[in-house]
Protein backbone atom coordinates (compact mmCIF):
# COMPACT_ATOMS: atom_id res chain seq x y z
CA UNK A 1 0.00 0.00 0.00
CA UNK A 2 2.88 2.21 0.49
CA UNK A 3 3.49 2.09 -3.23
CA UNK A 4 0.03 3.35 -3.91
CA UNK A 5 0.42 6.30 -1.56
CA UNK A 6 3.67 7.32 -3.25
CA UNK A 7 2.20 7.28 -6.79
CA UNK A 8 -0.21 10.17 -6.59
CA UNK A 9 2.34 12.72 -5.28
CA UNK A 10 4.76 11.82 -8.12
CA UNK A 11 2.00 12.37 -10.73
CA UNK A 12 1.36 15.84 -9.32
CA UNK A 13 5.07 16.81 -9.71
CA UNK A 14 5.13 16.63 -13.54
CA UNK A 15 1.86 18.59 -13.72
CA UNK A 16 3.27 21.28 -11.42
CA UNK A 17 6.56 21.43 -13.34
CA UNK A 18 4.63 21.74 -16.67
CA UNK A 19 2.59 24.62 -15.23
CA UNK A 20 5.78 26.16 -13.93
CA UNK A 21 7.45 25.93 -17.38
CA UNK A 22 4.37 27.45 -18.98
CA UNK A 23 4.32 30.29 -16.44
CA UNK A 24 8.05 30.97 -16.95
CA UNK A 25 7.59 30.92 -20.73
CA UNK A 26 4.69 33.39 -20.50
CA UNK A 27 6.74 35.62 -18.22
CA UNK A 28 9.70 35.55 -20.64
CA UNK A 29 7.39 36.45 -23.57
CA UNK A 30 5.85 39.37 -21.63
CA UNK A 31 9.29 40.64 -20.59
CA UNK A 32 10.59 40.29 -24.18
CA UNK A 33 7.61 42.17 -25.64
CA UNK A 34 7.96 44.91 -23.06
CA UNK A 35 11.68 45.26 -23.81
CA UNK A 36 10.96 45.39 -27.56
CA UNK A 37 8.33 48.06 -26.98
CA UNK A 38 10.72 50.27 -25.02
CA UNK A 39 13.76 49.78 -27.25
CA UNK A 40 12.37 49.28 -30.77
CA UNK A 41 9.21 51.39 -30.92
CA UNK A 42 10.14 55.01 -31.67
CA UNK A 43 9.11 57.79 -29.34
CA UNK A 44 6.48 60.38 -30.24
CA UNK A 45 9.21 62.90 -31.07
CA UNK A 46 10.91 60.43 -33.40
CA UNK A 47 7.64 59.67 -35.17
CA UNK A 48 6.89 63.38 -35.49
CA UNK A 49 10.36 64.14 -36.90
CA UNK A 50 10.08 61.28 -39.39
CA UNK A 51 6.64 62.42 -40.54
CA UNK A 52 7.88 66.00 -40.92
CA UNK A 53 10.89 64.87 -42.97
CA UNK A 54 8.66 62.81 -45.25
CA UNK A 55 6.26 65.73 -45.68
CA UNK A 56 9.09 68.12 -46.58
CA UNK A 57 10.51 65.60 -49.05
CA UNK A 58 7.07 65.15 -50.62
CA UNK A 59 6.54 68.90 -50.96
CA UNK A 60 9.98 69.40 -52.50
CA UNK A 61 9.32 66.60 -54.98
CA UNK A 62 5.97 68.18 -55.89
CA UNK A 63 7.62 71.58 -56.39
CA UNK A 64 10.28 70.04 -58.62
CA UNK A 65 7.63 68.30 -60.71
CA UNK A 66 5.62 71.52 -61.01
CA UNK A 67 8.75 73.44 -62.02
CA UNK A 68 9.63 70.78 -64.59
CA UNK A 69 6.11 70.87 -65.99
CA UNK A 70 6.21 74.68 -66.19
CA UNK A 71 9.58 74.56 -67.91
CA UNK A 72 8.26 72.02 -70.41
CA UNK A 73 5.18 74.13 -71.13
CA UNK A 74 7.24 77.28 -71.65
CA UNK A 75 9.79 75.56 -73.86
CA UNK A 76 9.76 77.13 -77.30
CA UNK A 77 8.97 75.12 -80.39
CA UNK A 78 9.28 76.09 -84.05
CA UNK A 79 6.31 76.03 -86.36
CA UNK A 80 6.70 76.38 -90.12
CA UNK A 81 4.86 79.39 -91.49
CA UNK A 82 5.56 78.60 -95.12
CA UNK A 83 7.54 79.69 -98.15
CA UNK A 84 6.92 83.08 -99.71
CA UNK A 85 8.20 84.28 -103.07
CA UNK A 86 7.26 87.80 -104.02
CA UNK A 87 8.22 89.88 -107.04
CA UNK A 88 7.88 93.60 -106.57
CA UNK A 89 9.17 96.93 -107.77
CA UNK A 90 9.98 99.44 -105.03
CA UNK A 91 8.32 102.85 -105.33
CA UNK A 92 11.59 104.75 -105.60
CA UNK A 93 12.98 102.70 -108.51
CA UNK A 94 11.91 100.95 -111.69
CA UNK A 95 13.94 97.84 -111.06
CA UNK A 96 12.24 94.58 -110.15
CA UNK A 97 13.22 92.41 -107.23
CA UNK A 98 12.27 88.97 -106.07
CA UNK A 99 12.23 88.03 -102.40
CA UNK A 100 12.16 84.37 -101.42
CA UNK A 101 11.57 83.70 -97.75
CA UNK A 102 10.87 80.57 -95.75
CA UNK A 103 9.51 81.58 -92.34
CA UNK A 104 9.19 79.88 -89.00
CA UNK A 105 7.49 81.05 -85.86
CA UNK A 106 8.41 80.45 -82.24
CA UNK A 107 5.61 79.33 -79.95
CA UNK A 108 5.53 77.94 -76.42
CA UNK A 109 4.92 74.20 -76.23
CA UNK A 110 1.67 74.63 -74.32
CA UNK A 111 0.21 76.68 -77.21
CA UNK A 112 1.53 74.49 -80.05
CA UNK A 113 -1.70 72.62 -80.81
CA UNK A 114 -3.79 75.76 -80.46
CA UNK A 115 -1.67 77.73 -82.93
CA UNK A 116 -1.58 74.88 -85.45
CA UNK A 117 -5.37 74.78 -85.41
CA UNK A 118 -5.61 78.57 -85.83
CA UNK A 119 -3.09 78.58 -88.67
CA UNK A 120 -5.13 75.95 -90.50
CA UNK A 121 -8.30 78.03 -90.04
CA UNK A 122 -6.70 81.38 -91.00
CA UNK A 123 -4.04 80.24 -93.43
CA UNK A 124 -5.24 82.40 -96.34
CA UNK A 125 -5.50 85.59 -94.28
CA UNK A 126 -2.11 85.03 -92.67
CA UNK A 127 -0.33 84.31 -95.96
CA UNK A 128 -1.94 87.37 -97.56
CA UNK A 129 -0.94 89.61 -94.66
CA UNK A 130 2.64 88.33 -94.71
CA UNK A 131 2.85 88.89 -98.47
CA UNK A 132 1.55 92.43 -98.04
CA UNK A 133 4.18 93.13 -95.36
CA UNK A 134 6.91 91.90 -97.69
CA UNK A 135 5.61 93.91 -100.68
CA UNK A 136 5.17 97.09 -98.62
CA UNK A 137 8.71 96.92 -97.25
CA UNK A 138 11.29 99.31 -98.57
CA UNK A 139 14.31 98.02 -100.43
CA UNK A 140 16.66 99.12 -97.63
CA UNK A 141 14.67 97.07 -95.12
CA UNK A 142 14.93 93.96 -97.28
CA UNK A 143 18.67 94.46 -97.82
CA UNK A 144 19.34 94.81 -94.11
CA UNK A 145 21.48 91.95 -92.79
CA UNK A 146 19.39 91.46 -89.64
CA UNK A 147 15.93 91.99 -91.14
CA UNK A 148 14.72 93.00 -87.68
CA UNK A 149 12.10 95.47 -88.87
CA UNK A 150 10.57 92.95 -91.27
CA UNK A 151 10.54 90.30 -88.53
CA UNK A 152 8.74 92.60 -86.10
CA UNK A 153 6.20 93.65 -88.72
CA UNK A 154 5.39 90.06 -89.67
CA UNK A 155 5.18 89.06 -86.00
CA UNK A 156 2.83 91.94 -85.19
CA UNK A 157 0.66 91.22 -88.23
CA UNK A 158 0.36 87.50 -87.45
CA UNK A 159 -0.42 88.05 -83.78
CA UNK A 160 -3.02 90.66 -84.75
CA UNK A 161 -4.82 88.10 -86.92
CA UNK A 162 -4.68 85.37 -84.27
CA UNK A 163 -7.09 85.27 -81.33
CA UNK A 164 -4.21 85.70 -78.87
CA UNK A 165 -0.56 86.69 -79.16
CA UNK A 166 0.61 83.11 -79.48
CA UNK A 167 3.67 83.75 -81.62
CA UNK A 168 6.72 84.69 -79.58
CA UNK A 169 9.00 85.42 -82.51
CA UNK A 170 9.57 85.05 -86.24
CA UNK A 171 12.68 83.78 -88.00
CA UNK A 172 13.91 82.98 -91.47
CA UNK A 173 14.92 79.47 -92.50
CA UNK A 174 15.87 80.85 -95.89
CA UNK A 175 16.08 84.37 -97.27
CA UNK A 176 17.08 85.65 -100.67
CA UNK A 177 16.72 89.04 -102.31
CA UNK A 178 17.29 88.75 -106.07
CA UNK A 179 17.38 91.66 -108.50
CA UNK A 180 15.68 90.76 -111.78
Amino acid sequence: MADENNSPPEAEKPAKSGKMVLAVFAAVVVVAETAMFFFLVPSAEDVSALAEARLIKSIQKGEEQAQQQTDDENKQEEIDLGMFGETFSPTDTERSFRVEIRLYGLVSKKNLEKIKKEFEEKQGRLRHAIRMRIRNSELAELQDNQLGLLQRRILTTCNHLLDQDLLLGIGFHEYQLIEE
